[in-house]
């Protein structure tokens, strides 16, 4: 791999773009897990009304710029929940669409033949819809494109592009500033999140997200990461920390994680898994480091004293094996 790189004109970089493109694939992969933003992936419970939470929780992650809670707090916004709002510009549902509008995003969410504006589990995934569609025409406008979104919802799209951003309308810039603002109170607190047992994939890409939140932070031998290591890790303190922070228990050292779950061979590996070396390949006992897998034949890890949390490849003589603590 290191060859190749090279070969292809990669410097320290380009590897890191590289490694970038890697972990894009790790989120993609697990978009419903993470909610589609960095606004918050899981929704408050009782945040919502029951009946439409699930409905909220899966359309909101229907594009990066979305997420659960602010598809929530926009929803709150436009009709407090009540499917059947009509304002007097003509706009209806919980959602309140405009007839013109629903004609072009309107979908037939529920399967049941037809496109209802009435009904919310035809007009909550319509609002996700048309949103990530003006999310789409707007790319070439500069500023926030979450606030680009809000102000085209409200104001239509031609208006944040003729003014290259929000409208200078009171009406839209409320609208925008409410809705960030209640976002937060619809977004599941982390302490909340890692007692919420999060699907296979999300789980994974969640540990991944954590190990490469800790990237370039020095290595500490016996390190867990907390206030007295300065944040600082060994290798299988990290990894523990990574799947606690998903409410995944790991033992807390390398040759004992080896036994955390079932062990995926090296062209079954997925982002996320556990991986291996050892000085003796057929004894589990002589494991001696522990990574977590991001794709690509390359690993997050904290090697060794006065060395940093890195990416390092996994494809070397003492590569022993992987587990898939998902699946433990």
């Amino acid at each position: 791999m290191k060859k190749l790189l090279v070969a292809l004109g990669f410097g320290v970089g380009g590897l890191t773009f590289f490694m970038a493109l890697l972990l894009v694939g790790v989120y993609s992969s697990a978009a419903g897990l993470l909610g589609g933003s960095a606004n918050g992936g899981q929704l408050a419970r009782n945040s919502v009304p029951a009946e439409y939470e699930a409905l909220v929780q899966e359309w909101g992650n229907l594009c990066p710029e979305l997420s659960p809670a602010l598809l929530a707090a926009q929803i709150q916004q436009e009709s407090g929940w009540n499917p059947n709002a009509q304002s007097p510009a003509e706009a209806q549902g919980i959602a309140q669409f405009i007839p013109g509008t629903w004609a072009s995003y309107g979908l037939d969410a529920n399967g049941d033949g037809r496109a209802d504006v009435w009904d919310p589990e035809d007009a909550i995934p319509s609002s996700a819809n048309y949103s990530c569609a003006l999310v789409s025409q707007l790319r070439g406008v500069p500023g926030d494109p979450v606030d680009n979104m809000l102000a085209a919802y409200n104001a239509g799209p031609y208006a944040v592009i003729q003014y290259d951003g929000p409208p200078p309308y009171n009406e839209t810039q409320n609208y925008i500033r409410i809705i960030r603002g209640a976002e937060e109170s619809f977004t599941m607190p982390a302490e909340e999140r890692a007692e919420v047992r999060l699907p296979p994939s999300s789980a994974a890409a969640e540990a991944v997200h954590f190990a490469q939140e800790q990237l370039g932070t020095p290595y500490l031998w016996g390190g867990d990461g907390g206030p007295e290591d300065n944040g600082r890790f060994d290798c299988s303190g990290l990894t523990k920390a990574a799947y606690e922070a998903v409410g995944i228990e790991l033992p807390r050292v390398a040759n004992d994680q080896w036994h955390a779950g079932p062990h995926p061979s090296r062209d079954e590996l997925l982002p996320g898994d556990l991986v291996f070396f050892a000085n003796d390949l057929n004894d589990s006992r002589s494991i001696y480091h522990v990574g977590i897998y991001v794709g690509g034949g390359y690993m997050i890890d904290a090697p060794y004293t006065g060395a940093v949390i890195r990416f390092d490849p996994i494809d070397t003589a003492d590569y022993f094996g992987a587990t898939r603590p998902v699946a433990g």
